[in-house]
């Protein structure tokens, strides 16, 4: 897509005869003009390439940086069609090796399920669950917990005090909230 030519004006043009159009990693500040080049021309297929769009939602809200609202009307409509995000953690306990450190992985290939995957520790990872709807950072990490709870690594419980402070108040980035007039269409 282009800025306009000699006469840049600014604003997004969609090329004439342009049957699909491959953006490689932008900005948050350049995700309105992805939005205003879909708006124009609906029906041609944007390849969005590395955008990391859960690190980019991070910034929506902040001074000149679009508005949160740029999350429902336009972001949680991307659909990924490859998703592989990977998190690492660590866990105290009371008895050796007194610190566990554990990871895994989000994983989907479109038009396949979201699947927690985690690292064996041998080079591979191994499945632990397949769903259809993309779970919140917080319920994935509680599902590789689960894993190791399940599996003797971790103690089943602490007590409900250390639990909850295990697990924090808040376990969801912002737009992975219930919230009034929120689209949910990221987890698909």
């Amino acid at each position: 897509f282009g800025m306009g030519g000699n006469n840049n004006d600014g604003a997004v043009k969609p090329i004439n005869g342009t049957d699909m159009y491959v953006c490689i990693v932008a900005s948050a500040q350049e995700l309105p003009d992805i939005e205003a080049l879909h708006n124009a021309v609906p029906n041609v297929p944007i390849v969005l390439y590395n955008l990391k769009l859960d690190v980019l939602r991070g910034d929506l809200g902040a001074p000149a940086f679009p508005p949160k609202a740029f999350q429902d009307r336009f972001l949680s409509r991307v659909k990924p069609v490859y998703y592989l995000r990977t998190r690492q953690y660590s866990r105290s306990t009371p008895t050796p090796p007194f610190l566990v450190n554990y990871q895994g992985c989000l994983f989907r290939a479109y038009p396949g399920q979201y699947q927690t995957l985690l690292d064996t520790g041998t080079g591979s990872y191994r499945r632990l669950l397949g769903r259809d709807v993309r779970p919140a950072l917080g319920e994935f990490k509680e599902q590789l917990t689960q894993a190791l709870r399940d599996e003797g690594v971790l103690p089943k419980t602490e007590g409900s005090a250390l639990d909850f402070l295990r697990v924090g108040y808040k376990q969801t980035t912002w737009w992975e909230e219930d919230r009034e007039d929120a689209s949910e269409e990221w987890k698909t």
